[in-house]
């Protein structure tokens, strides 16, 4: 028989437990909603794990850094007609230059990745917190941007690599728009499955995915900062080109005839029999030293009709320079 104050008792425990239950029941729920059973960074992290053994890191952002490197530097000496490879730069040279070309490419993509992870955290609470009404409407929304992105950066890819935006906007448009489209659309499927809340799939299945991501992604932007090395390359080269003016001018000595023929340059044979240097080469302008060949361009170089000139370094050489602004050097009638 039960007592009036273990009645109470009872009910009061009945009572403490069912309006626990709901909020337990709505904790849960939250978790579920913030970490779903089919978490996508689990493939993304075999994935990391799989290429890790296969690749060493530092050989993998070697070469890359290597590869840009060495659009930066063909294109930077294409500009003057000069093809590279004769020119016997060093892996280090390449690594300098690859800086140049990624700087932009590799701060503009951590910023955009910032601001996405931050933003994809306030959504994550924001579900945490409860349904919200626009999330469903926006995946739709967000498909239909990833797929026009994608369809337009592939179909310049069936197309030879013409740009479906040439005109407009930069060679970059086409690889970009791929990459950004593809990560829209990986993005809309991950919103679709946390309020969906599908089967759990395979662990290769979820490795397959990001496989393919990573390659679609990956060659995409490779192919943007390819293009972007090449517009870097060409540029320095056209800024060398309208400081000409103001860089020291140089005068090239020779144990031997050059036969220097170029607009601007003068070749003054000396005098004295005795000289250790028989010619002297005005009105050139050192652009720089690259492995064991001197890149000396004349003072009034156009693309026209400009030529680059090319000189092995030696003793059977001697550069003397002089300020821009000097006149006597190249007044001098004789050695």
């Amino acid at each position: 028989m039960t007592g009036p104050g273990q009645d109470g008792s009872t009910k009061a425990t009945g009572v403490a437990e069912r309006s626990v239950e709901p909020a337990a029941e709505r904790t849960a729920a939250r978790q579920a909603a913030a970490e779903p059973a089919d978490a996508p960074s689990s493939g993304l992290a075999q994935l990391t794990r799989i290429l890790g053994a296969v690749v060493a890191p530092t050989t993998l952002v070697t070469s890359v850094l290597f590869y840009f490197g060495w659009m930066h530097a063909y294109h930077f000496f294409d500009y003057f007609g000069v093809n590279s490879t004769v020119l016997g730069l060093t892996t280090q040279d390449y690594l300098m230059r690859s800086l140049d070309g990624l700087f932009v490419p590799m701060t503009v993509l951590a910023g955009t990745a910032l601001l996405a992870l931050w933003g994809h955290a306030v959504l994550r609470a924001r579900l945490a917190a409860g349904p919200s009404r626009w999330v469903p409407r926006a995946v739709p929304a967000l498909v239909a941007a990833g797929l026009l992105l994608a369809t337009a950066g592939l179909a310049s890819v069936l197309l030879a690599g013409e740009t479906l935006l040439d005109g407009y906007l930069y060679d970059t448009a086409a690889p970009l728009s791929l990459a950004l489209g593809v990560l829209v659309l990986l993005y809309a499927v991950q919103l679709w499955r946390l309020l969906a809340r599908p089967p759990v799939r395979s662990p290769w299945a979820m490795v397959a995915e990001w496989a393919a991501v990573f390659v679609l992604v990956g060659l995409s932007l490779f192919w943007a900062a390819s293009n972007y090395s090449r517009a870097v390359g060409y540029g320095r080269a056209a800024d060398q080109v309208a400081a000409l003016p103001r860089l020291p001018g140089a005068a090239v000595y020779s144990h031997q005839r050059l036969s220097l023929h170029a607009p601007g340059v003068r070749e003054v044979p000396c005098r004295d029999p005795e000289a250790a240097f028989r010619f002297r080469y005005d009105g050139l302008k050192l652009v720089l030293q690259a492995g064991d060949q001197y890149v000396f361009l004349p003072a009034a170089w156009t693309r026209a009709d400009g030529v680059a000139i090319l000189l092995p370094r030696g003793d059977a050489l001697r550069l003397e320079f002089f300020p821009s602004s000097s006149r006597a050097a190249t007044q001098r009638p004789t050695c």
